[in-house]
């Protein structure tokens, strides 16, 4: 038995990176394989994901474009729909940001549509990869329509003001916490997730140093009776659980397992979403496990975007 305390950790450091080394980090951390990654598994991962269909990993990348266009194809882009996507009107066409997946499935819905297509064909030109399967050469629109797409880069989105910021400006968050406070988090409807699973991790085997991890409750405190009732149910709960991985799956041995098991999530939205998470769970009335990390959360998060968190 291993006992931990909550953290977070915002994602500097993957913003930095390129779509597929984001996509992988991501990625892996649903089966807990991030000893796998090299300088050369980024893309083989995500071609694979994006082959299998496992749409929610390509959620955790973003592209925002410029895209210079006519009021009327402002228009025909509006008319389709755009699920999941930050849509601002600005000089000379429209700023949009969205997810890898929301590429794809407005191609596949949409690609007829003249802005649609020039801007997949855009991200096509620099990370084919993406839309193995998707792409299809496109329909010869966005040349005759006269559409131009550039892509608005991590630090000019920076630079937008503050109302344009807060939309298109997105953070991920991995947080390490039980998994009460991540039946919690995922009901943010905006937001994209992917969580260390149970199902596949086999807590039994040595990359998890053959023990259960636990979150140290913040209800109680070490050495008193509550804590010593909490750490033996716990350890109760191991033995039961790496008896069972001895004849069942670990997605059958998991059902014996409590909202106390650490787990990991990337928490994946833009500022806004950000924002009103914060008034959510950071609140008197908030779950205390929530707000343990959320409040410090929230702090950093004014720190360095206060026009955006005032």
């Amino acid at each position: 038995m291993h006992v931990v305390d909550p953290s977070y950790e915002i994602q500097d450091e993957l913003d930095q990176a390129s779509l597929v080394i984001r996509l992988e980090s991501c990625g892996r951390i649903c089966y807990k394989s991030e000893e796998k990654i090299t300088k050369d598994s980024a893309l083989p991962f995500v071609k694979k994901i994006a082959e299998h269909g496992h749409n929610s990993v390509m959620e955790m990348a973003v592209v925002t474009l410029r895209v210079h266009c006519s009021a009327e194809q402002f228009d025909a882009f509006l008319l389709v729909k755009p699920t999941y996507f930050f849509v601002d009107r600005v000089a000379d066409g429209m700023l949009v940001t969205g997810s890898i997946r929301s590429f794809r499935e407005l191609y596949q819905r949409a690609g007829n549509i003249a802005p649609v297509e020039a801007m997949v064909s855009f991200i096509t030109h620099g990370h084919p990869y993406l839309f193995e399967g998707v792409w299809d050469g496109g329909h010869g629109l966005s040349i005759g329509d006269s559409i131009e797409v550039s892509k608005v880069d991590l630090q000019e989105v920076e630079m937008l003001p503050a109302h344009l910021l807060a939309r298109h400006r997105f953070c991920g968050v991995k947080f390490i916490v039980n998994r009460a406070v991540t039946h919690e988090i995922v009901r943010h409807r905006p937001c994209s997730f992917l969580q260390e699973s149970q199902r596949y991790c086999r807590y039994s085997q040595d990359k998890f140093g053959s023990q259960v991890t636990f979150i140290k409750p913040m209800f109680y405190q070490e050495g008193t009776e509550e804590y010593a009732l909490w750490k033996k149910a716990m350890e109760d709960t191991e033995q039961i659980y790496l008896q069972l991985l001895e004849t069942s799956t670990p997605q059958a041995a998991r059902t014996v397992l409590p909202n106390s098991c650490k787990t990991e999530i990337v928490v994946y939205c833009n500022l806004v979403e950000w924002k009103h998470i914060f008034s959510l769970r950071t609140t008197p009335a908030a779950e205390p496990s929530m707000r343990e990390v959320m409040i410090p959360l929230a702090a950093e998060m004014k720190e360095r975007y206060p026009a955006v968190f005032v």
